[in-house]
């Protein structure tokens, strides 16, 4: 195990370096390298994951990075310059898979596997994780964003920028992943008010609780904002990526602070 998890780093090298070395386009090396960091991080994840439900930070990244690069590879194939986010995908995968090295544990705390809860509780991680996958790529649409913006005030283009979809398919592709991301994120919250009484509810007002419902409300915010008053471009690329740190603090936030900093 302790090879294993040494060499999936390793394997996910290619597609984090991909867009620097100038042979970013949707070709065999794309496919090739893409499809292979997609392939060992979900294979390392499912071997994780076989047994019980790890509750660890190593565990949450992997599941993390695995869902993005399938999701992403999906979306590559059905929409058209989504392809084009990888160059900010890649490094991103990289930079979490050397974090989930970091903070890796001899033994990760676990928690029963998803068939002994009950189906809401089961559901609610599904769509917790799900909406989480979504609005990461929102995020890294919404950073595409600011550097297509920037680069066009600038009048020369950055050396990620060429690589990138335009300013208005980064802005369309960045809304339509947020709004995917709150109607999931709606279900997620539904879900677990459905697996919970109301006293349980407000008995556990966490730090999670709190963080997910005003990632909720900045996402609502912004997608009112884009509808009445046609908020759009950097500005609301700052939302998106407010939205993604309230969602990251409740999500992979939380289980770094209890599993790394108190663990």
């Amino acid at each position: 195990m302790i090879f294993w998890h040494h060499l999936v780093p390793v394997l996910l090298v290619p597609a984090g370096v991909l867009p620097f070395l100038g042979r970013f386009e949707k070709g065999l090396h794309f496919w090739g390298a893409f499809g292979l960091a997609a392939l060992a991080a979900t294979a390392w994840t499912a071997a994780q994951f076989s047994n019980s439900w790890p509750t660890g930070f190593g565990p949450a990244i992997w599941l993390t990075v695995s869902a993005c690069l399938v999701l992403f590879l999906i979306l590559s194939l059905l929409v058209p310059e989504f392809w084009r986010l990888g160059a900010i995908l890649g490094p991103w995968i990289l930079v979490m898979a050397v974090l989930a090295l970091a903070w890796n544990q001899a033994e990760t705390p676990r928690s029963p596997g998803i068939d002994s809860v009950s189906e809401w509780i089961g559901l609610h991680v599904v769509l917790s994780v799900t909406t989480y996958v979504f609005l990461t790529m929102a995020a890294i649409a919404g950073l595409a964003v600011i550097l297509q913006e920037r680069s066009l005030k600038r009048r020369r283009p950055d050396r990620l920028a060429p690589l990138l979809p335009s300013l208005a398919d980064c802005e369309r592709l960045e809304i339509r992943l947020l709004v995917t991301s709150e109607i999931i994120l709606a279900a997620g919250i539904a879900t677990g008010l459905a697996a919970t009484s109301t006293a349980d509810v407000i008995a556990g007002m966490n730090h999670k609780i709190v963080f997910t419902v005003a990632a909720f409300a900045v996402i609502a915010m912004l997608l009112v904002a884009r509808q009445l008053w046609g908020t759009r471009g950097r500005r609301a690329a700052r939302l998106v990526l407010t939205g993604y740190l309230l969602m990251t603090l409740a999500y992979p936030g939380v289980k770094f602070v209890t599993d790394v900093i108190i663990g």
